[in-house]
């Protein structure tokens, strides 16, 4: 199998219940829930997205043509350290593509492997850190994971819908746009009333770090 990918690069993860842990994010082209193009926005499942998953023209983005090319891409980005090696496959909607050859590969380069997915695809077994962020209106296949991280508010999507499902952690992320900081005081608010659902931030936003 090839691999799509827009982009990879080495940073702190920004959001969530890993947030602040060094991260190698490996973007994967494409979604099943929105074509990425701006002509389509409105007919999009998630049409609050704000992540360019459109092609495979970002740092060190390509076709890979094996599990083992993509894995020593992620690992060359990790660069000489062997300690805490964490790689996160993102999107777009990463279950598009990721694979139980591309999870052994990684874990070959003693990688511990996150995804983050919208949970409309069932995952391949071997995966470390499955967070889910559900969409209004797409069917939720995968219930269950280590993080569910909601982006807050949903019209359609509202947490008690989520908070007995099989999740270690459950994050309320503040919608982004021209309402960030009314949607933040919800959540919050939210949070405050729920401890269940603790806060996730865009702290890489904030810190000006992709």
């Amino acid at each position: 199998m090839t691999y799509a990918v827009k982009e990879i690069f080495k940073t702190l993860q920004g959001e969530g219940a890993q947030t602040g842990r060094v991260a190698v994010l490996c973007r994967f082209a494409g979604c099943n829930l929105w074509s990425g193009h701006e002509a389509d926005r409105a007919d999009a499942v998630c049409p609050f997205c704000d992540t360019d998953f459109v092609g495979t023209d970002g740092t060190q983005g390509g076709r890979y043509r094996s599990a083992d090319d993509l894995a020593n891409a992620v690992e060359k980005m990790w660069a000489a350290q062997t300690h805490g090696r964490f790689v996160v496959l993102t999107g777009g909607e990463p279950l598009l593509q990721v694979d139980v050859p591309l999870i052994t590969a990684l874990h070959a380069r003693r990688f511990e492997v996150a995804v983050e997915t919208n949970g409309t695809i069932p995952p391949p077994p071997g995966l470390d850190w499955i967070c889910v962020s559900p969409k209004a209106g797409a069917e939720l296949k995968l219930r269950s994971g280590d993080e569910l991280k909601l982006v807050f508010p949903q019209a359609g999507a509202p947490p008690e819908t989520f908070a007995r499902l099989a999740f270690r952690h459950f994050s309320l992320q503040p919608m982004d746009g021209p309402t960030v900081a009314e949607n933040t005081a919800r959540a919050v608010a939210y949070c405050l009333a729920n401890p269940q659902w603790r806060l996730s931030l865009q702290t890489h936003k904030q810190l000006g770090i992709r």
